[in-house]
């Protein structure tokens, strides 16, 4: 019998169990809760002044969306759960040894307390473990004792908040901060032959996305590229196009394939400005020994999967919005009627 390799490995560790939520800014607040509520099909779980809290049917928590009123759109903050408290208050000693700035935020619709600092691009971010459970109330559980939440139906049906993708001056800065800090694991990259690199993707669990970065074109700090939301099939995703074309709500790429990945993808724009992505499919990653797949720009640029390749914008629109290419690019899109109002 073969002995066990005894060589000396380093094994991962994760103190993080997933993304929690995200808070997305709009200065069209109630437009923006419609295009939640009506076409990706959210509800509403709770609300305190100038936000709403959304969860999706299959949200274990509270909530996976807060949604509050702002002067310009763009990412308020993003949020990761950890194991235990013991990983919380590790994560919160590395944070600190690290000379990273954070504090403590009090807890917030059944979530929290939390530790808010901010990655090396100056987006905010939290890290909590406390956190209620979602219970449906009486006459509205579901069949499958398994199921958080009942199958509604409604509008695009999105299950969950999937992945936060952020725009960064220093992709490599952002990926190594998430990979030795908080034990995340890359499993794409695009590199350039210096070393720079275009695009990074970590996940916390054997999901292949959970937090991206992309290279900022226009040099912006802490911007938001796009959430995306989980739907059960691809065939979900082409109704939502359906849906979203007969409301009249520009469809900015896709329905297609993505390269990194490999998910099924559809992109809009909410009332408010911030891109959405509603998704489904790709890869999962259960080899322990896997290294990341590094693209170089070239073969990124080949598109080897399938499908319309990804407009200008894909580049240079993050929220807010900066430079004349972000707002030119779009100037031929109609103007939204949301909801089939024209």
């Amino acid at each position: 019998m073969t002995e066990p390799t005894t060589e000396p490995t380093t094994e991962r560790w994760r103190d993080v169990a997933h993304i929690g939520h995200a808070e997305l800014l709009t200065p069209a607040p109630e437009e923006s809760l419609r295009y939640f509520t009506s076409l990706l099909g959210l509800t509403v779980a709770a609300e305190d002044g100038g936000s709403w809290y959304l969860r999706g049917y299959g949200d274990y928590e509270p909530y996976c969306l807060k949604l509050t009123a702002a002067g310009h759109p763009g990412l308020g903050h993003m949020a990761v759960r950890a194991w235990s408290p013991a990983a919380l208050q590790r994560r919160v000693t590395w944070l600190k040894s690290a000379g990273v700035d954070g504090s403590w935020v009090e807890p917030e619709a059944g979530k929290g307390p939390a530790f808010e600092f901010a990655d090396p691009d100056g987006h905010p971010v939290r890290i909590y473990y406390e956190t209620s459970k979602w219970s449906p109330g009486a006459g509205q559980e579901p069949a499958m004792k398994t199921n958080h939440g009942r199958y509604l139906g409604r509008g695009a049906n999105v299950r969950r908040l999937e992945h936060v993708n952020l725009m960064a001056r220093d992709v490599r800065a952002c990926r190594a901060f998430w990979e030795d800090g908080f034990g995340l694991r890359t499993f794409e990259i695009i590199r350039r032959d210096d070393g720079a690199e275009d695009g990074a993707w970590l996940s916390s669990t054997v999901q292949g996305h959970e937090v991206i970065y992309v290279r900022d074109y226009l040099s912006g700090a802490a911007r938001l590229h796009h959430l995306a939301f989980w739907v059960d099939s691809r065939e979900d995703v082409l109704r939502a196009a359906d849906l979203m074309n007969d409301a009249f709500v520009p469809i900015e790429a896709g329905p297609s394939r993505h390269i990194p990945i490999q998910g099924f993808y559809l992109y809009t724009r909410e009332p408010g400005g911030n891109r959405i992505e509603i998704c489904s499919g790709g890869y999962l990653g259960f080899d322990p020994d896997d290294n990341p797949v590094i693209w170089t720009p070239a073969q990124y640029a080949a598109k080897p999967g399938w499908g319309a390749r990804l407009p200008s914008t894909f580049r240079t629109y993050g929220t807010p919005a900066l430079g004349v290419p972000a707002e030119s690019d779009c100037s031929d899109w109609p103007a939204p009627a949301y909801l089939g109002q024209r």
